[in-house]
C-alpha cells in the first residue's frame, strides 16, 4: 500500500477522529510494509516523511483548513524539517504517527511528527515548519489569520530553546539556498 491507499484511507476515516482543534494530536497507525523498505529491511528514511505528510494533512482536514484554504486561494506549504532517527521500524512491525502543531510565529508553525512503537517508545521524530501562503496576494498569511479563519482560538505557547534552535537553523539554512542558487 503505497502513499495513496494510505492517505485515502485517512481521509475516508478522518471523520471517526473528530475535529481537530489547536493544542490536539493526530494519531495515524501504520505497518511496515514491503514497499516501505530498504536494504537493511527497515522502514526506509524517505518514508518517514511521507507519512509524516499523511500526519501533517489529516490534521488540516479535521481543522477544516483545506476548506478555508481552497475558498481563500490559499496553500499550506512545509518549509522545512529535520528528522532523526533512534529505533528501527521493522518489515511488518505496526507503528503510529502522532502529528502536532506546537506552535507558531508569525506566518511560521512548528509542527512535530512522532513515530510511535506499539510499547510506547519512540522509533523517530521530525520537525516541520510550515505556513500558509496567500496565492492572489502572494505572500504567507499570519497564522493568527489562519486561526482566526478556522473559527478556532488560540495563543501560540513560547518556542522552546529547541524549538528555537530549530528555526534558526532552518532560517539559515534557507538563506544559504537561496545564496547558492544564484
Amino acid at each position: 500500500m503505497y502513499v495513496w491507499a494510505r492517505l485515502a484511507k485517512m481521509v475516508a476515516t478522518a471523520k471517526s477522529r473528530g475535529a481537530y482543534h489547536m493544542g490536539d494530536g493526530g494519531r495515524l497507525s501504520f505497518r511496515c510494509l514491503p514497499t516501505d523498505i530498504d536494504t537493511n529491511m527497515h522502514l526506509n528514511n524517505a518514508r518517514y516523511m511521507m507519512l509524516a505528510d499523511v500526519g501533517r494533512i489529516d490534521l488540516f482536514m479535521r481543522a477544516g483548513l483545506l476548506g478555508v484554504a481552497r475558498r481563500k486561494k490559499w496553500a499550506p506549504m512545509i518549509g522545512g524539517l529535520q528528522a532523526v532517527y533512534v529505533r528501527e521500524i521493522k518489515l511488518w512491525q505496526r507503528f503510529d504517527v502522532v502529528s502536532t502543531l506546537e506552535t507558531w510565529e508569525d506566518t511560521q508553525v512548528i509542527g512535530r511528527h512522532r513515530f510511535v512503537h506499539q510499547d510506547g517508545r519512540t522509533a523517530a521524530m521530525i520537525m516541520t515548519t510550515a505556513g500558509v501562503y496567500d496565492l492572489v496576494d502572494k505572500r504567507f498569511v499570519p497564522i493568527d489569520d489562519v486561526v482566526t479563519a478556522l473559527g478556532q482560538a488560540g495563543t501560540p505557547r513560547l518556542p522552546t530553546e529547541a524549538e528555537r534552535i530549530f528555526m534558526a537553523s532552518h532560517g539559515g539554512l534557507r538563506e544559504l539556498a537561496k545564496r547558492s542558487g544564484r
